[in-house]
Order: structure tokens, then C-alpha cells, then sequence
């Protein structure tokens, strides 16, 4: 009697606690994402300059601590009031061990920890001010508006070049390539400002439509496309004293790329990588900051397919620095002189390098991609350890996906991390990856809701190279049903979908999906990056081919699966996963019911020089290829349900893409689905995504039976 009522107790609380989970919608999954199912965080957790005390923001308050973890020091929302009109507490960015620098609307305050606690203006700029820059040191902001660049300090405004149609000044120039990502750079000692100036006029126009209540217009953008006239780029020195702009002499060549720009440590130089039109030929150029001549070579890189500089280089000190390339197969640094000459090779083996994290003490602190892509972990390399030793793995022992800050004498980190079952710790260790403290450890978000299974799997191609890829499960699977799949594509080169970090970096409209009784799967298969170079230019010349190939290696995974039901495999992507989907259905028509194709590539004449002629040459010299991949040659043999969707102002891949299929489609009488988003760029965002995924996934159900 006794054990029965065991017995009857424990399925009462097991029951009890399954039917309490609650079921996640899509709403949720989509427009809380990154609010109630997000791990917790630290916010604006800081090293200071130079002591190893940190800050984070909570309640509206500054907390400062020690390196021993204690409270030293607190600044709350109060003693910012005398700012007018503030109502929480700014993102703050230490500028010395006491004072910090924060923005609020057009205005920038330091405030002291030591002396007054009282938030002094320090400059303010135009409320229309984008792509700031400032420089703390002479206590200027560099900024744009329109195509124009200024220059902000305590009494005013002023702009520094003469307004030129289809000319910009400071500004991001060749679409983000080339690890781009703004337009003006600082001297050291902020004593100069060196620009991009970007001359656009032989670039053709493109029109995109701007619907509005009553009616459209149009606004015209430039874009280059693969084969057409490019922008032509310059690099100006600014001189804050003499008010005199030079340019450098990058040679007469207009078709080049101007990339990885780099201040010398005295500021009498600056560096540029040169990287000619086919991109399989690099130059790292020095000139004199003063009067823009061409001083030195440092050296060359050359390759057979392209070379992809990323990176500027990063002085040690006033004679050496270093720099990262793939020539020797994958990511890294390698440590020269300040005359160009070879030291040594810094990192080995099969991994990739992420981030620099710093130099102290002869060694030097950096983060990479594990041999597998999946774990991001702490390196540290000591140059005056010869031994084949002298890189060591500091964060072996916690696998997982590590964020690294180092402090200001390198004796500690903040790390941040998770992996597949681990939402997020946030830790203090010291120089050789041993535990301090702990900071935060993040309970996990979705606990109390129905949410399957994450498999990382790994599979082999046929000539040996091993893929990642990712399975999801309904949370009440049962291997003896069979089930419909969803395989989710991008496979393109510069991203990966799949990290050993928290959920392995699933987004939660898969674990909806799941829930309604279907798999999703995904691969990363060869082309995505991470993991070497050979992994990466395999797709050279051809793109879609290799990686087709192994997407339906993860097909013929999930077909040996009993619980898979083969007949009902759909697929999604977007952008590179949208020209990806379309390909899959179109060349392989007899395996998948349905697909949804969004913003894709259709063809590769039509998207941009800078990415399309890297991995595909131009037209005139890849004629082939061009034709193979031009996916309005394959209409004809679309048998699956396929959607496409497009936003209206899509600058990245424009809408002539899937309208050009489209009118093929018409021509051979193929039936398909479309459907655009008015005003909305390439991705689909704000509370509109919620639209976009109920249509998406809707159009998966019902034409996957």
C-alpha cells in the first residue's frame, strides 16, 4: 500500500510539472526573442584605463569595483540630473582610472569620479550627426551628414570638405567589405583625422520605391554590379593645426581597394593594404602622414583564387606589429618588424583567429575558432618561449563560446561565455585561464517551456571534409512517429550558423516549428567560414555547386533517419540561403515538397563588385560559371511549391533579382508564389517579422503534406 501510494505520488508530480510547462508562441518566439527569452546579462561591464577595477550598470547606477571584487565606488541616475531631460543612465565608456565620457542626444559629458561628481559638457555636435567619431584627446568629434564631413569641438562646428555631388567624405566605402565598417580614423595623439573619400559618379544608379500615403517616389542609390564601372576611392589626412588636407598617392590606378587603414604609433605614418580588382593580389603600403607619399612595400600576398584582408595590422610596439593572413591555409597572425621583414609565425595549427584581445608581458592575448568551428576559446603566445609550446589554450577545460575583455595590466579577463546547454556565465580569470570569481550566472530563459532537443551533429563529405550541422526535435518526440522536416539554408561564405553556444545559436522560431510536430535541420556545409581556407574557397568560381552538394549530404543524413518522413522535407532561406533554396528546388526537383525563398540572389551579374567578383570573377572572365549559377536557366524544371519574398527597398540584393525570375516564370508558364514588403530593406524587421514568419511558416505547413 505503501508503494502504491509512491507510486501515485510521483506521477502526480511528474504530470504536475509537465502539463505546468507552457507552450512558447510564435509571437513570443519572434517579438521577445531578445527581451524575456534572452539569457540574462551584465550591462556596459567595463575595464577601466589603466587599473584592473571594472563597472556595470544596474538600477539605474554605476558600480565600480575592485580587482578583488569589491564595491569601491557607485554613481546612480541622480548625479546625472543637472542633464537636462535624462531618465536612465547612458552607456558610459572610461576615458582615465576616474572619469568616464557618456552621450546623451547631441551632447558628450565627462564626468569625475574624484573631483566635482558633476557631468561637465564637454562638446556638442548636429543633432543629425552620423558615423561619429571622437577624440578624446583634443576633445573633437569627427562626424557626416549627408555626403559631407565635419569636425566638432567645445565652440562649434565646421566642415572640412567642398560638397561634391556623388562624392562622400567619411563614410564606409566598398559595401562593408574588407572588414570596413566606418570612414574616419584618428592619429594616435588626435593631432590628425585620415577619411575615405568616396568618388561615385560613374557608378551606375538604381531606383528603389519609396511608398508613402498618397504616393511613391523614388530614391536613387548607387550600386555597383559585378563587371560594371566601380567607385573610386581616396584616403585624406585631415591636419587639426594647420586646417590642410593631403591625399595619399595610392598609385593611378582608380580600380583598386583601399582597405585595413593604420596609424603608426607616431603618427608620422599611416598604412594601407592595396588590394587590386581581382582581389588575388595585396600590397601593405606605408606613407608619410604629412605629405602622402608612397614611402615603402612592406610586403605582398598573392593567391591563386583572391586574397581577403579583414584586418589592419596591430603594433606591439614602435618596431613591430602584427598581422593576420590566410596564406598558410587559415587565420593568423604572423609578426614582422617595422620595416616589413618576417619575425616569426605567432599561432598554428587548425584554428582560426577571432579577436586580439592584447599584449602584456612579452605575450600575446587573442581568441579563436576551435579546429572543429564550434568553440571560440583564450589563447595566449609568449615570444619568449621558443618551444613548439609557446601557444597555449587557456579555456581548454570549459568548452564552450568564449567573450573576452583583457584588463589594463593583462592579468585578468572578463569572460563570457556559454555552449549548447549553458545559457551564460560571465567570470573573471586571471592570465592563465584560472577561475577568479563569478560574476553572473544566468538562469536559463525558457525553463518553463516546452522546448526539444538541440543536436550538434557532425558528417563526412566524400572527400573527407567533416560538416557541422544541427538538428531540433519537438519536445515530446517519439521515434517511432515519422515527421516532417524543415531544412533551414544560408551556407554562404563569411557566416557560420552553428557555434557550441547557447542553443548553438538557433533562433526561437525552430523550437515553434518543432512544436508542431517537425524536425529542423541545418548544415554548414563547405563555403561557410571558420574553418580554413580550403573549406572556404572550395565554392571559387562556381557558387552554389559545392554547397548544394552538401546540403544533400545532410538530406541523405536525415532520409537514414527512421523517424524522418522523406516525402516531406521543405526548405527556407534567405538572402545567400534564399539563392540557395531556389537552387536546391530547382536542381534537385524531385526531393523537396516546398520552399521559401527570401530576398535571393538570382543572379550573380546583378549583385555588387566587391563580394560577387571575389568568389566569382566578373562576367567577362567567368562566362561559365555566371551561366551555371543564373537560376532563371533552371525554370523549367521548378515542380515544388516555391515562395519568394522580397522588401521593396532592398539595397543589398535588389528587387530586380526576384522580379527577374518572376517574369521568367511567367514566360514558361511556372507557376509561384510572391509576395514583396513595402518598405522594408533586406531583412524584414521590427514588429513586421512577426507578419513575415506567420507567412512563412504557414506556407511550410500546408505545402509540406
Amino acid at each position: 500500500m505503501i508503494c502504491s501510494r509512491k507510486f501515485i505520488f510521483f506521477f502526480y508530480f511528474i504530470s504536475i510539472t509537465l502539463f505546468s510547462q507552457q507552450e512558447l508562441t510564435l509571437n513570443d518566439a519572434i517579438l521577445k526573442r531578445w527581451s524575456d527569452f534572452y539569457p540574462e546579462r551584465i550591462s556596459n561591464l567595463e575595464w577601466q584605463k589603466t587599473q584592473d577595477f571594472y563597472s556595470y550598470l544596474k538600477d539605474n547606477c554605476l558600480f565600480i569595483f575592485n580587482e578583488k571584487n569589491n564595491l569601491i565606488d557607485q554613481v546612480c541616475l541622480d548625479e546625472l540630473k543637472s542633464v537636462k531631460g535624462i531618465s536612465n543612465f547612458p552607456n558610459i565608456k572610461w576615458v582615465s582610472n576616474h572619469s568616464f565620457k557618456f552621450e546623451y542626444e547631441n551632447q558628450i559629458f565627462l564626468f569625475n569620479t574624484k573631483r566635482g561628481r558633476k557631468p561637465v559638457l564637454y562638446l556638442k555636435h548636429d543633432k543629425n550627426a552620423l558615423n561619429k567619431d571622437y577624440n578624446f584627446s583634443r576633445n573633437l568629434m569627427a562626424y557626416t551628414f549627408e555626403n559631407n564631413l565635419f569636425i566638432a569641438n567645445t565652440d562649434t562646428n565646421f566642415q572640412i570638405n567642398n560638397s561634391e555631388k556623388d562624392v562622400s567624405y567619411g563614410q564606409v566605402v566598398h559595401r562593408y567589405e574588407f572588414g570596413i565598417y566606418k570612414g574616419t580614423f584618428w592619429s594616435p595623439n588626435g593631432n590628425k583625422l585620415a577619411f575615405y573619400k568616396n568618388n561615385q559618379k560613374e557608378v551606375d544608379t538604381y531606383p528603389l520605391l519609396i511608398n508613402s500615403d498618397t504616393t511613391s517616389k523614388v530614391k536613387e542609390i548607387k550600386y555597383p554590379m559585378s563587371g560594371d564601372l566601380s567607385e573610386y576611392v581616396e584616403i585624406g589626412i585631415y591636419d587639426i593645426d594647420t586646417k590642410k588636407t593631403i591625399y595619399l598617392q595610392t598609385g593611378s590606378s582608380k580600380d583598386h581597394y583601399l582597405t585595413n587603414i593604420c596609424w603608426g604609433p607616431s603618427e608620422k605614418y599611416i598604412y594601407v593594404a592595396i588590394l587590386n580588382r581581382d582581389q588575388n593580389h595585396l600590397e601593405l603600403n606605408k606613407y608619410d602622414a604629412t605629405s602622402g607619399v608612397h614611402l615603402k612595400t612592406l610586403f605582398e600576398e598573392k593567391d591563386e583564387k583572391y586574397v581577403h584582408p579583414m584586418h589592419a595590422m596591430i603594433f606591439l610596439d614602435n618596431e613591430m606589429f602584427l598581422w593576420r593572413s590566410e596564406k598558410d591555409g587559415y587565420d593568423h597572425f604572423y609578426l614582422y618588424n617595422q620595416r616589413g621583414k618576417l619575425i616569426q609565425k605567432v599561432t598554428n595549427g587548425n584554428i582560426v583567429v577571432k579577436d586580439y584581445l592584447g599584449y602584456k608581458n612579452d605575450n600575446i592575448y587573442f581568441s579563436a575558432y576551435s579546429d572543429d568551428g564550434l568553440d571560440v576559446n583564450l589563447y595566449s603566445y609568449s615570444l619568449k618561449d621558443k618551444k613548439k609550446k609557446a601557444q597555449k589554450n587557456l579555456t581548454l577545460n570549459s568548452p564552450g563560446f568564449h567573450k573576452l575583455k583583457m584588463s589594463p595590466t593583462g592579468k585578468f579577463f572578463i569572460d563570457e561565455f556559454s555552449n549548447v546547454k549553458l545559457p551564460r556565465i560571465v567570470q573573471i580569470i586571471d592570465s592563465e585561464g584560472q577561475f577568479i570569481y563569478k560574476l553572473l550566472d544566468a538562469k536559463n530563459p525558457l525553463s518553463e517551456f516546452n522546448i526539444g532537443a538541440t543536436e550538434l551533429i557532425k558528417m563526412s563529405t566524400d572527400d573527407n571534409f567533416f560538416l557541422n550541422a544541427r538538428l531540433i526535435k519537438p519536445y515530446d518526440f517519439d521515434e517511432n512517429k515519422k515527421y516532417p522536416v524543415l531544412i533551414y539554408v544560408y551556407n554562404g561564405p563569411q557566416i557560420q550558423l552553428l557555434t557550441n553556444s547557447w542553443l548553438a545559436g538557433t533562433p526561437l522560431w525552430m523550437y515553434y516549428l518543432a512544436n508542431q510536430d517537425y524536425l529542423v535541420f541545418t548544415i554548414d556545409g563547405r563555403g561557410s567560414e571558420n574553418r580554413g581556407k580550403d573549406f572556404e574557397q572550395i565554392i571559387f568560381k562556381n557558387l552554389g555547386q559545392i554547397e548544394m552538394r552538401d546540403q544533400i549530404k545532410g538530406y541523405n543524413y536525415l532520409k537514414s533517419l527512421q523517424y524522418v518522413d522523406v516525402n516531406r522535407i521543405a526548405l527556407h532561406g534567405w538572402s545567400y540561403g534564399g539563392f540557395m533554396t531556389t537552387n536546391l528546388l530547382l536542381s534537385y526537383p524531385d526531393l523537396f515538397t516546398c520552399g521559401v525563398a527570401g530576398g535571393p540572389v538570382t543572379d550573380w551579374e546583378l549583385y555588387e563588385v566587391m563580394y560577387t567578383e571575389r568568389y566569382m570573377e566578373t562576367p567577362l572572365k567567368n562566362p561559365d560559371g555566371y551561366n551555371n549559377t543564373k537560376l532563371m536557366n533552371k525554370v523549367k524544371n521548378l515542380k515544388s511549391n516555391l515562395l519568394m519574398i522580397h522588401g521593396l527597398i532592398d539595397d543589398v540584393v535588389v528587387i530586380q533579382h526576384s522580379l527577374k525570375f518572376l517574369e521568367k516564370c511567367i514566360e514558361n508558364n511556372i507557376p509561384i508564389d510572391y509576395f514583396v514588403y513595402p518598405n522594408h530593406p533586406h531583412n524584414v524587421r521590427g514588429k513586421d517579422r512577426l507578419h513575415l514568419m506567420e507567412k512563412v511558416l504557414d506556407y511550410i505547413i500546408k505545402n509540406n503534406e
